[in-house]
This record gives structure tokens, sequence and C-alpha cells, in this order.
């Protein structure tokens, strides 16, 4: 959305997996697919990964740890931060491969 656009009406920070980020050049949101309209521009069809425990920010390599497997796969990506852990989203139609790719590397439960 537009940098500074105001937070829509069908946005809410109560669902079980949402986010706003605003930068200098956009307001980005991330909210259930069912949430969001169809006229709004964005990518659909996302499942997410959580990485399963709690990171320290001495912590590194973690995440191209995940997203090298991925991306030799050819399995784009797209990756929430929180304070405490990474959530990476894949395209659903591949998210089996994804899991079994990143089985390989970590313990990944569906």
């Amino acid at each position: 959305m537009e940098k500074d656009a105001a937070l829509p009406a069908w946005f809410s920070l109560q669902g079980p997996f949402s986010c706003a980020s605003r930068t200098a050049d956009e307001l980005s949101l991330l909210a259930p697919q069912q949430d969001v309209p169809d006229e709004v521009a964005g990518e659909r069809d996302l499942r997410a990964f959580k990485v399963a425990r709690p990171l320290e920010l001495t912590e590194t390599g973690i995440l191209a740890a995940i997203a090298t497997p991925l991306a030799e796969a050819d399995i784009p990506i797209f990756v929430i931060s929180t304070f405490e852990t990474d959530y990476v989203l894949v395209p659903a139609a591949r998210f089996e491969e994804a899991a079994k790719i990143l089985s390989a590397g970590f313990d990944v439960s569906i």
C-alpha cells in the first residue's frame, strides 16, 4: 500500500498471525487471506513455518540455513521476523516439498 495509507478497516492485529510494517516507501500488511478483499494487491496462497524456539540476537545463520536449501529448490520465501523468532512463508502448493527439504536439517512438524 502507499507509504502514507491508513490501516484499512478490514485489517486487524487480533488474528492468529498478522503484521503491519511501515517504511519510508510502503505500508505492508500480513493478514489471514480470507480477511483481504480480492481487489487488494498482494501475494496469496502462502503457508508458514515457524522457527520453533526463541532466538537470541547473537545467533547467526539460522535464516540462511533455511533460505539456502529452499532457494536451491527454486522455492520462493517471504520472511517475517519478530523479537523472538522467524516465520518463513512459502507458496502453499510447495509447502510439503519445503517441509521435506527443511526436515533434512531441522526438526519440522506440520
